[in-house]
């Protein structure tokens, strides 16, 4: 059994610092520990990331915030709450909208600076992977991201108020039923898919074209996530775009690869 957690580290004065804030900065620090790292390794200044990290943050705090707020259900809550917007310590973003709303924010970074946005996104990508992973743990603490009732001994306990549709309902669910983890199971298969691209990134870089690593995260992290939306109990379900990117990302390495075209390595 997984007990719950106090959403709020500690209070100072009438600032509550949370937990979900607190594995989210974690997670984007880590991640940008791991891109400069791999810049660094091919002979890059690893500064670059970190101010690379700066816009790609803000860019990607406000696109998984509006990914979150226009989905479905959520809209007609935030249309008429609308100060609920600015409340992102509650809870309530989304991975899609970030990773958008960050690539188009480094590619405007490298044209910018002079670079090349692939090669910056490659040394991002098992970052952010590894990142999610770290994240995930914030869904954990506000109670948020869990699977249907299970009898297994990692069990979730979830409080009546913060279940939802049907599981909301004591007489069918009583306050004793435990809830599958989907957090974890979707926080370790995004470790798992950090590892891969760290192999592939160091293994594979004399066959990989710029861009690769990139694609790699975008089609592995489709394919957890349409995975873990058959557990998903909040109403939310991102598999239509997740196929489709796994569809499209597999076209595109098929494409780059294809027998006869001319090599273009990462480092180029």
């Amino acid at each position: 059994m997984i007990p719950p957690v106090d959403p709020i580290l500690l209070n100072i004065g009438p600032l509550a610092i949370h937990w979900y804030g607190l594995t989210a900065v974690a997670g984007i620090m880590l991640g940008g520990m791991i891109a400069a790292y791999l810049a660094k390794r091919q002979g890059h200044d690893p500064e670059i990331v970190w101010e690379m990290l700066t816009v790609a943050m803000l860019a990607g705090i406000i696109g998984a915030r509006i990914e979150y707020v226009v989905t479905p259900p959520h809209w007609n809550y935030f249309r008429a709450n609308p100060l609920q917007i600015l409340f992102i310590w509650q809870g309530g973003l989304r991975i899609y909208g970030a990773v958008i709303a960050g690539a188009l924010s480094i590619a405007v970074y490298a044209r910018v600076k002079q670079l090349r946005p692939l090669m910056l996104l490659d040394f991002g990508a098992p970052g952010m992977a590894f990142g999610h992973a770290i994240g995930r743990w914030g869904n954990f603490i506000n109670q948020e991201l869990y699977g249907p009732p299970t009898t297994l001994p990692w069990g979730l306990d979830i409080p009546p108020q913060k279940r939802v549709g049907e599981f909301a309902d004591l007489t069918a669910y009583p306050a004793s039923t435990r809830f599958h983890p989907a957090f974890l199971y979707e926080s370790l298969a995004n470790l798992i898919l950090f590892l891969v691209l760290l192999w592939a990134s160091h293994r594979l870089s004399d066959r990989l074209k710029a861009g690769d690593i990139l694609i790699g995260y975008i089609i592995g992290y489709s394919i957890i996530r349409y995975s873990m939306d058959f557990l998903r109990t909040d109403g939310t379900s991102a598999q239509p775009l997740a196929l489709a990117l796994i569809v499209i990302g597999i076209a595109a390495l098929v494409i780059r690869h294809w027998p006869g075209k001319q090599p273009h390595p990462t480092q180029a």
